[in-house]
């Protein structure tokens, strides 16, 4: 006899771990691309997760992703790789992330540098990996690190991780520490007269710049030690909300920040040039007459105001900043602008820098997010972003042309110029004292995946159950791509567009999924706004059958009008069934709680 009992339906509100399983990309489709890395890596150095782990770590952790661009993808899983070789095990137990594979004389405790710590966090904050990050931001403050080495927008970046991971004992164990480090910032750098923080070129990891030649000591006030303080101060101001301190102190940090927006916008900005530039402190108050790329900082962090976009025309301008293997960190029609290939092997007067192409493009995104017009558009980021990764390449001695990142390159050959300029350095060969063997291989002073995640698939973190998904794939440039198991606040996103619904069997068009349950879904690519706790939306097309459900005798059965696909879970997630079901679904079973989602639709049973 058949037992019928009530079945409580309900709009999935899932947990990660209740459909993280659940897959739309297999990740052994991407494996020979970390096969391939490997065969053709010389492991100089191996470290806590050597090429012997890398696909273990690499296929539990990150999100996947498929696209038509062969070079986009393979980039995207080579800086996943190359990322995973900087996670370093310390002594006490934890995680630290580096910016060189070997020690080098300048780096700090566990050979960390400052210098790229939030881009190592932004880009980190998409593993799937809870520990890692929570790790390095902690040992910044407790455990030896030196944040204020370099410029470093560390309450920026662990704020910006708990939009993904939202730890909110993490922030509250590090508030007092972030609020320290922006007084410290304060102190060291802070110049009361003009209301401006000031920066070394070299400290800000520019060194051998246009404007800091003017000055001596390469001093100036720059917009990128500043935007960073703004950062910081706003950071600070959400944080304490978040950790529950008062409203005074909310808007004590709210105030510094508005009040150094304000001197950014209108002391930094040159309206004559329409761009950020550096004052050099050499007594004469005067902007460097270069623009230089990292005048695009404020927008990184949404500082200029709409009237300031014309700036960006530049980055598509040959006599700006747009070169083949570019952006340049100079305006080519500089005076001052030069590929060198002598004095310092570091210099920021014209080369390309993976750091300053990453700040850029994150502006950008940000341009065509957060602001009401931008004189460039979709396609000009695409554009970018395609010769930053088409950079990610070296022809080795014997003609094999494998996926590489280094430090500075030759914006009009694409050569790396400090590997070419150290590999001879001293008597025809390497220089310990400049970091021996190849220090500059797969160097981790840039993004890439996160330039991915959140510019061209557009996943925009926001603070509340609300996402913003905005992609900045060009209309009609892919007729697919898939992100999937891409982590965000306990929940796996997958994000995908299929322009006849063959390529990944989930239909015509753009989807949004969340913890495998379809939440939005649109005939094109364009913006959608999701609720992840709320209902289901935009799903007119795959409206939810009517479905009777029962149990009894070892089975589950289902009951509806219509030909569906049904999935049958176990609690922890695990998929026991799928099948595509006409108008019954029957499973045997045994005793316990399970999820069955028909269609778009979820449902627990209890047999």
């Amino acid at each position: 006899m058949i037992r019928h009992i009530f079945i409580s339906l309900f709009v999935l509100l899932a947990t990660a771990s209740l459909f993280a399983q659940v897959k739309i990309l297999d990740p052994q489709s991407y494996k020979h691309y970390i096969d391939t890395f490997n065969a053709n890596d010389d492991e100089l150095y191996k470290g806590s997760i050597p090429n012997s782990a890398s696909w273990q770590f690499l296929s539990d952790r990150i999100p996947f992703f498929d696209c038509p661009d062969t070079t986009i993808e393979k980039i995207y899983y080579f800086r996943w790789w190359t990322y995973r070789k900087h996670i370093k095990k310390t002594g006490s137990g934890g995680y630290v992330v580096t910016e060189f594979l070997p020690n080098v004389p300048w780096a700090g405790a566990e050979n960390t540098i400052s210098c790229a710590a939030a881009h190592h966090i932004y880009e980190g904050r998409w593993l799937n990996d809870n520990q890692i990050i929570s790790d390095y931001s902690k040992f910044w403050f407790t455990g030896g690190g030196a944040p204020r080495s370099y410029s470093f927008w560390a309450a920026d970046a662990i704020y910006n991780y708990y939009l993904v991971h939202p730890d909110t004992a993490l922030l509250k164990t590090l508030y007092t520490y972030l609020r320290n480090n922006l007084s410290g910032w304060e102190t060291d750098r802070w110049d009361a007269s003009q209301k401006l923080f000031w920066q070394i070129d070299d400290r800000d990891g520019m060194e051998s710049s246009i404007s800091g030649a003017l000055a001596d000591g390469g001093k100036g006030y720059r917009a990128t030690i500043n935007s960073c303080m703004y950062g910081e101060a706003a950071a600070i101001a959400r944080i304490a909300r978040i950790v529950g301190k008062g409203e005074a102190e909310q808007t004590f940090y709210s105030n510094k920040a508005e009040m150094l927006k304000q001197q950014i916008n209108t002391q930094l900005w040159d309206q004559t040039a329409g761009f950020y530039k550096v004052i050099p402190m050499n007594g004469k108050n005067q902007f460097s007459p270069a623009r230089e790329l990292h005048g695009y900082t404020p927008w990184y962090f949404n500082i200029p105001p709409d009237g300031y976009a014309d700036a960006w025309l530049q980055l598509k301008d040959p006599a700006g900043f747009y070169a083949p293997y570019g952006p340049t960190t100079a305006e080519q029609r500089a005076a001052g602008f030069q590929i060198s290939y002598s004095g310092h092997e570091c210099q920021w007067n014209g080369p390309s820098w993976p750091y300053a192409t990453s700040i850029t493009l994150t502006g950008l995104a940000n341009l065509l997010n957060n602001y009401s017009s931008s004189p460039l558009s979709a396609s000009d980021y695409f554009d970018i972003l395609q010769i930053y990764a088409k950079s990610h390449s070296l022809q080795k001695d014997d003609g094999t042309i494998v996926p590489w990142i280094d430090e500075n390159i030759n914006p009009f050959t694409g050569d790396w110029i400090s590997r070419t300029r150290l590999k001879v350095w001293n008597n025809g060969t390497w220089d310990t004292g400049k970091g021996g063997v190849e220090r500059g291989k797969d160097y981790n002073h840039s993004t890439f995946c996160d330039l991915i995640i959140t510019g061209l698939i557009g996943v925009r973190p926001q603070e509340g159950n609300l996402l913003t998904i905005n992609p900045l794939v060009p209309q009609d440039t892919w007729d697919y791509f898939c992100l999937d198991n891409l982590p965000y606040k306990s929940h796996k996103l997958s994000v995908l567009y299929d322009k006849d619904g063959s390529r990944y069997g989930k239909g015509q068009g753009f989807k949004v999924f969340v913890d495998g349950v379809l939440k939005a879904e649109k005939p094109a690519v364009q913006k959608i706004v999701i609720n992840l706790e709320g209902d289901i939306t935009n799903t007119s097309s795959l409206d939810a059958p009517v479905v009777n459900i029962s149990t009894g005798q070892g089975f589950i059965h289902a009951s509806f009008e219509g030909k569906f696909s049904v999935r049958l879970f176990s609690v922890t997630g695990q998929i026991i069934h799928e099948d595509t079901a006409d108008s019954c679904y029957s499973q045997q079973v045994k005793q316990g709680t399970y999820i069955l989602v028909i269609q778009n639709k979820a449902y627990k049973v209890r047999w």
